[in-house]
């Protein structure tokens, strides 16, 4: 067959290089005067050659051939696999493969084929590409693309159901008939699955329960060429059954007892109660229900989505005294079971459920919640408005103390006895609360006289009839005014009333005025509103800008109640178009409670009191100081202390620490004193000019020296200074006022005034004569 084939190949290369030749010759004779050497053809074609050839290599592949005649040529390949797996022989072209061939690892290969001169390597024609092909012989295995394939089909699915779809391979050509077709065939689990040629496994039986059996492992064998005996390969397949709701629940016992307190709130949890219900928890629906029993209204039975257990809840109060114990059956049951695949055995599963109450210590109950009272406001007589009552529901039956715990208005408005009466210490006031709110607790008495800590509680609401106690009041607009020159029926403001109590049902309020002798006149507009209007016109106002208007307000109640309030009005400027062009200002009235006048009045009360004590005190303080200052009084009473300068002194600013005018009273006076041993040395006075009198002041400051050495008990308080002289160093004159102040010299000394503050107090000593109370 390859002999056929390469000579084939020749044949056609041949006739296509003696068409080309003729060509070629036709080309040249047409052009004679171009001289041009001849093109040579390769003369083969493709080639070919079978996979895995079972013969001794190399292996013939085929043959490459030039028209070139020369016989220095050499034949040589190039190309990935030249020189490597295909060889070629120089002289005749041959071309040879050694290695065997795989055609699924490659299945054609390119070369280039040379034709060179073997003595200079120059190639004798152009290099040409040609392509060996690999015939595929049928000889590789289907092989399965995974080893384990998963699949999933719904648990009692009909027959036929599809699987999932396993699939296999075969590297072999497809081209080829036969080469390349699987076929399938499962070897294990045909008795619950089949497969078909392309490769999808179905169901062959109605009845693959989940319950029974949720998983299977099957063997599917794939091969080649159907109907024949060639090789094959296998791989797993794990098929798993989806649940769907085929089950119904089933309790785990037939019955169940329960111990519960009395005193369980309601909605609390009594117990549970389980069933077993073998689908997948998204298939679980359990719906419970009362089958037979008493007192069924009593509990509920409510589903837990995640568990499916029945929690068992009280919809009312136990009690333990009137029963004791309850008894009922319950059904579970799953009403979204598919019923076309229910299995059979029964559809219902009933357990008998025993809940058994036990006492406890329970607080006092209450007859009546809640309590309500009606009183009218102001009455004086009512002092018990009823009472509240509870009792201890155990068996004890211990005795009650009623507490009051909070109150609404806060305040000791009402009361409640350890009895349960309700009581008011004072009437009440409806303006002030319409209704009061307290809340009692009952607590039960121990058998040792303390309280039980448990208590309940009552809420006790007190209404508060109105009684007509308050006048209807008048609500002020702002500043009312009118034109001087307004016409008469003009309105001026409508105004309204307000009442503290409830509206009579009798109507209205009624206004009136409380004298007609005015330039105002009223018109109610029964609708608990009136209007002012001008009654006569032209207002004048050079005799009143202001009218004072009293309006009287009754409220028509029982017993009726009215009020005189009175209404300013403000005569204004207008112009022609009546509009306001000048009002003069008016105090606003301001409203204070009385309790704030009273504090008011206490404040200015107090202020005034500690004005009058401070007063006294001054005055008195002030009147001592005069005493002392009179030379009647004893020379001891006057406590002073000697201070002695031999220096310039203080200088200008040094004008407040003397007050000469005690000396000048003692010059005056001629007192003289008595004369007494001195323990302190003579003051030296300097020389110069010693002014008249000296020796008497000398006399009088030796005795209080004395006085204040001899005299033990009193303490100096005063201080005296003594300016005998200005001092050495000043170049101005003597500023000592012990010799001028007796003087009666006409010198007006008020330019002292004009020289500033450090002359001040010369001025006040030489400007005017002395107070008598000056104070020093």
């Amino acid at each position: 067959m390859d002999y056929i084939i390469l000579l084939h190949s020749l044949f056609f290369t041949l006739a296509f290089a003696d068409k080309e030749s003729q060509k070629k010759n036709q080309n040249l004779s047409s052009n004679e005067a171009s001289h041009k050497r001849l093109k040579r053809d390769w003369i083969w074609n493709q080639m070919h050659i079978k996979e895995e050839i079972d013969a001794p290599l190399p292996h013939h592949v085929g043959k490459i051939t030039s028209s070139v005649r020369n016989s220095n040529a050499k034949y040589i390949i190039e190309g990935e696999y030249a020189n490597t797996i295909f060889k070629v022989e120089e002289t005749s072209g041959d071309v040879y493969a050694f290695e065997r061939l795989d055609r699924e690892k490659k299945a054609e290969y390119e070369l280039t084929a040379l034709i060179i001169d073997r003595r200079n390597n120059q190639s004798l024609e152009p290099p040409s590409k040609f392509i060996i092909k690999v015939y595929d012989i049928n000889d590789n295995v289907p092989v399965f693309v995974q080893k384990v394939f998963n699949g999933s089909v719904p648990e009692m699915s009909p027959v036929g159901t599809s699987v999932t779809k396993v699939t296999a391979v075969d590297a072999d050509d497809p081209t080829v008939s036969g080469h390349a077709t699987v076929s399938y065939q499962v070897i294990k689990g045909d008795e619950y699955f089949t497969i078909d040629d392309s490769g999808v496994i179905f169901t062959t039986r109605p009845d693959l329960d989940r319950e029974t059996q949720s998983t299977y492992e099957i063997i599917v064998k794939a091969k080649d060429a159907p109907g024949t005996s060639g090789d094959s390969s296998t791989a797993t397949v794990v098929i798993t059954l989806s649940d769907i709701n085929d089950n119904f629940p089933v309790f785990k016992h037939s019955s169940f007892h329960f111990k519960v307190p009395e005193n369980i709130s309601v909605g609390g949890e009594v117990g549970r109660v389980k069933v077993e219900d073998v689908d997948e928890p998204q298939h679980r629906n359990t719906k419970y229900s009362f089958v037979r029993g008493d007192y069924r209204d009593t509990f509920e039975i409510v589903a837990n989505p995640y568990t499916n257990e029945g929690n068992i809840r009280p919809k009312k109060p136990l009690d333990f005294e009137k029963v004791s114990e309850y008894r009922f059956d319950i059904e579970a049951t799953d009403p979204t079971v598919d019923l076309r695949y229910f299995k059979s055995g029964g559809s219902r599963s009933i357990s008998t459920v025993t809940i058994q109450v036990t006492d406890v210590d329970e607080p006092p109950v209450f007859t009546k919640l809640p309590y309500e009272f009606k009183v009218m406001e102001n009455d004086p007589e009512v002092r018990t408005l009823g009472s509240v009552w509870a009792h201890d529901p155990d068996a004890a039956k211990r005795k009650i103390r009623f507490i009051r715990r909070r109150a609404s208005p806060n305040g000791d408005y009402i009361r409640v006895s350890d009895t349960g009466i309700i009581q008011l210490p004072k009437p009440l006031d409806r303006e002030f609360s319409s209704s009061y709110n307290i809340t009692v607790a009952a607590q039960e008495i121990l058998e040792d006289g303390r309280l039980s800590d448990r208590e309940s509680h009552a809420q006790v609401h007190v209404i508060v009839g109105d009684e007509n106690d308050n006048a209807p009041e008048l609500v002020y607009p702002e500043e009312p005014r009118v034109c001087e020159n307004a016409a008469p029926g003009k309105v001026i403001v409508r105004i309204s009333a307000t009442d503290k109590d409830e509206l009579s049902p009798r109507g209205f309020f009624k206004f009136s005025l409380a004298t007609e002798d005015s330039n105002f006149s009223l018109i109610e507009n029964y609708d608990n509103t009136a209007n002012i209007t001008v009654k006569y016109g032209q207002f004048n106002r050079e005799l009143a800008k202001i009218h004072y208007l009293p309006v009287i307000i009754s409220d028509n109640g029982v017993p009726e109640l009215s009020s005189t309030n009175t209404l300013v009005i403000s005569v204004c400027k207008c112009n022609e178009k009546g509009n306001f062009t000048f009002c003069e200002e008016r105090a606003k009235q301001v409203g204070v409670s009385i309790q704030a006048l009273v504090a008011i009045f206490i404040c200015i009360f107090t202020i005034i009191v500690l004005l009058s004590v401070l007063a006294m005190l001054l005055l008195l303080r002030k009147r001592h100081k005069k005493d002392l200052s009179g030379l009647g009084r004893s020379v001891a009473e006057i406590h002073e202390q000697l201070v002695r300068y031999d220096e310039e002194g203080g200088g200008e600013m040094d004008t407040t620490s003397y007050d000469v005018s005690v000396l000048n009273s003692v010059r005056k006076n001629g007192m003289k004193a008595e004369a007494a041993p001195s323990p302190y040395a003579q003051v030296q006075k300097p020389p110069g000019n010693i002014t008249s009198g000296a020796g008497e002041m000398e006399s009088m400051i030796e005795e209080k020296k004395s006085e204040a050495d001899n005299d033990r008990d009193l303490l100096p308080y005063d201080t005296l200074h003594i300016y005998g002289y200005e001092g050495a160093e000043s170049i101005a004159e003597s500023l000592s006022s012990l010799q001028s102040g007796s003087s009666d010299s006409d010198i007006d000394y008020d330019f002292l005034n004009d020289w500033g503050p450090r002359f001040k107090m010369l001025a006040e000593l030489y400007g005017s004569e002395p107070s008598e109370d000056f104070v020093y």
